[in-house]
């Protein structure tokens, strides 16, 4: 029963936000900001800088010009809200040549099975349980990646993404968008720098509602009845710097911070304004001999309002494993995605195989 309430509620607030979208709301398009891979979510997804493999293609497409193998794969799976709501991702990157590699991206995140009980009730008023049907809200990413190292300074590749985003509420509404991303790695004296600007054009999306199926209910409930639209995802940049320690002869120590500015107004971050707000993510990831990783991460920091109206600090915390056996990755996230005294934790696990 708790189940079934639970998947009707979400039923209901996919179809009012599905419904009221404005030409620039904020969090547009936010299923592309979890991240992808366990060891950047490990990480608190600083990896801007530091990122060298074939999820570069979502984090920073510059990271591809890192790739040694002449292939490379990656596979990740997730569920969050107790395996309400699923997030898959499948990652495919390949040099063209000495100095260029192209990538692709593909990202589901969905709830499936959502009851559809507008026709609960059968002609003589009584509940009929089996006129409920199931639906899916799910959004798709299909990401193309080129990165290129820059000759005319050592040390600097560049990248950029071709994103076409498709969304849907089963047969009420769908929605196709398409924007770009552009990203840049610098290497200097030990350093590592990166720049990404995330939908640098701003990723329109294009929602087309189905009216009818949801006229006479929405009628009935004094809701308004949705129209045709454009959504667009305003940009985003986020900056990294990251550094490697040599400890010892057998451990190493890759620390890393990445700060996200957002322009669609105020958010509940560390520094906010009306114009621009500013979070930051901190990261760290200590090896045994470049096999067996462990890794930390702390981010989302906030400052939140209790009953009381009182206020404290929130964050979320992450922690992750790796071990690397030749060129296979397996790698596994603890990550928090609520506040850390009523932590609603999910395990993420995902793979890295590279081939020559």
């Amino acid at each position: 029963m708790k189940k079934v309430l639970i998947h009707l509620t979400v039923f209901i607030v996919t179809i009012q936000i599905v419904y009221s979208q404005a030409v620039s709301p904020k969090f547009s398009n936010e299923f592309l900001s979890i991240g992808v891979g366990a060891r950047g979510l490990g990480m608190s997804g600083t990896q801007v800088a530091n990122v060298k493999d074939v999820t570069s293609g979502y984090w920073n497409p510059a990271g591809l010009s890192g790739i040694e193998s002449k292939y490379e794969f990656a596979l990740m799976h997730a569920e969050y809200f107790a395996g309400i709501a699923k997030y898959d991702y499948a990652a495919f990157a390949t040099a063209i040549d000495t100095s260029s590699h192209l990538a692709i991206s593909v990202i589901r995140f969905a709830v499936d099975d959502i009851p559809d009980t507008r026709f609960l009730y059968n002609a003589n008023g009584a509940i009929d349980y089996n006129n409920i049907r199931f639906f899916s809200s799910a959004d798709y990413a299909f990401i193309f990646s080129y990165a290129r190292e820059m000759g005319f300074l050592p040390g600097l590749n560049m990248g950029a993404n071709f994103k076409v985003v498709h969304r849907n509420a089963g047969d009420f509404a769908n929605a196709w968008g398409f924007g770009l991303d552009v990203g840049a790695q610098l290497e200097r004296n030990g350093w590592q720098f990166g720049v990404m600007l995330r939908d640098i054009t701003g990723t329109f999306n294009a929602w087309s509602h189905n009216s009818e199926l949801v006229f006479d209910i929405f009628t009935q409930t004094g809701n308004e009845i949705p129209e045709n639209s454009i959504e667009i995802t305003l940009p985003k940049a986020i900056l990294g710097v990251s550094r490697y320690f040599q400890i010892k002869e057998k451990f190493g120590l890759l620390a890393s911070t990445d700060l996200v500015f957002s322009f669609d107004g105020r958010r509940n971050v560390i520094l906010k304004s009306d114009f621009a707000s500013m979070d930051l993510n901190i990261g760290m990831e200590l090896n045994y001999r470049e096999i067996v990783y462990f890794r930390l991460g702390v981010g989302n920091i906030q400052e939140v309002k209790d009953f009381d109206e009182s206020t404290y600090t929130s964050f979320q915390p992450n922690s992750g494993l790796g071990v690397k056996i030749n060129n296979v990755m397996i790698d596994y996230a603890l990550t928090d995605i609520g506040d850390q005294s009523e932590s609603l934790y999910s395990h993420v696990f995902s793979l890295k195989v590279g081939l020559n």
